[in-house]
């Protein structure tokens, strides 16, 4: 069902190919504009969704995939242009690409869907993803970096953050496998 939360969901998933094009065309401000504000709709749809019980399995699906291709997105476009670090953008590519992998994985050996939810630590990997590519974007704007050991403590936060749910994520997924098995048997 297409309701608002939804809806600030697909703007957000739009959003993604105007970000890159300002980005790759040197428009910082305007890019770090658009990344902010798909932030903000996340934010909001969300709220909403939950304040209104409008919460849809369509949403349920396309919030995080949303958040996950901005954020793929800005990491791969950044690394690009070498304005991340290389070890940080193989990290963050490197464990979505085995959680979603695990996942399609378990459902074939399963024909069972897993439901990922996400940890405190999933939480704060996106929390340092979003703050990581927020600092860049103003690094950017402002043409030198705001703090530069600031930027370099939230990479490598958020490179911990990110490698450690990555391991969370693979450690669920094979108690949930074990759980199959033992309840089959």
């Amino acid at each position: 069902m297409l309701n608002l939360p939804n809806c600030l969901t697909l703007l957000r998933l739009f959003a993604i190919p105007v970000f890159l094009v300002f980005l790759l065309d040197l428009r910082y401000r305007e890019a770090l504009t658009v990344f902010v504000a798909a932030g903000i709709t996340d934010a909001l749809d969300g709220a909403i969704a939950r304040l209104t019980h409008s919460k849809t399995t369509l949403g349920a699906y396309l919030d995080p995939a949303a958040d996950k291709l901005l954020l793929l997105s800005a990491f791969i476009a950044l690394g690009f242009v070498a304005e991340l670090p290389r070890w940080l953008v193989i990290i963050v590519l490197s464990r979505d690409v085995i959680v979603v992998l695990g996942y399609f994985l378990l459902f074939a050996m399963t024909q069972r869907a897993i439901e990922i939810r996400p940890s405190i630590i999933g939480k704060l990997a996106t929390f340092f993803q979003l703050s990581a590519v927020s600092l860049v974007l103003l690094s950017l704007v402002r043409g030198r970096p705001l703090l530069p050991a600031l930027e370099e403590c939230v990479f490598y936060l958020a490179g911990l953050m990110t490698a450690g749910a990555g391991l969370q994520y693979v450690y669920r997924g094979l108690r949930w496998v074990q759980y199959q098995e033992e309840a089959k048997g």
